[in-house]
């Protein structure tokens, strides 16, 4: 049921949102030039990779070194307001419609990150990632990992058709209210280190384009 939930409700929102996506896809290629989409290879069920698609919301400035700017430099008004609304999330329902992701689950984080995560907190993986989660209307990024990870496992353990239906409702409410879009005094949300290790870095979803 989950996964025929996920397929008619991704084909329907491609097909009735198609001119928006087509719309931002222009306005991405004439603000920040290409590509217009952002590639990434993220660890699906089970851990095994599958490539997320999202729309572009940084630039690729350098420093003299010819290293990325931190993301704070590269977040771009208009990526600001595209992550401030999801609409960066929305070539996400192509993974969807393939089935690497689902509608509701936990979110596709680092593959770095698959080492980092205490047998608990691997659990994460035994549910395909989702375009929203239990997580995410929960805090999104504004809660710490730890916290994040145990409200990923326990949506592992409690999820269904029903409750599904549940976090895409109070998705679009979060959105409106733009709550948690970053954590504090990041750009996003801080990179995660490990269980009870110190924290650097910037983001979760880092756009290293090419």
């Amino acid at each position: 049921m989950k996964r025929l939930f996920d397929i008619a409700l991704s084909a329907l929102a491609l097909v009735v949102l198609s001119p928006a996506l087509l719309l931002l896809a222009a306005v991405i290629r004439w603000r920040l030039g290409g590509p217009v989409l952002f590639r990434q290879q993220r660890p699906g069920l089970g851990g095994r990779p599958f490539m997320l698609l999202k729309f572009r919301t940084m630039t690729d400035d350098r420093d003299a070194d010819g290293a990325l700017l931190p993301d704070a430099q590269r977040l771009t008004a208009l990526g600001r307001l595209l992550r401030a609304a999801s609409l960066d999330e929305l070539p996400e329902l192509f993974n969807v419609l393939k089935g690497d992701m689902s509608l509701v689950g936990p979110r596709p984080l680092l593959m770095q990150y698959l080492e980092r995560y205490t047998p608990e907190q691997a659990r994460r993986h035994e549910a395909r990632p989702g375009i929203t989660g239990w997580a995410q209307v929960n805090g999104r990024n504004a809660i710490s990992w730890e916290e994040k990870f145990r409200l990923d496992v326990w949506y592992v353990d409690h999820r269904s058709l029903w409750l599904d239906i549940k976090i895409i409702a109070m998705t679009v409410w979060k959105i409106l209210k733009r709550e948690g879009i970053s954590h504090p005094g990041q750009a996003t949300m801080e990179e995660f280190t490990g269980a009870g290790a110190g924290r650097h870095g910037s983001t979760d979803a880092p756009e290293h384009l090419p």
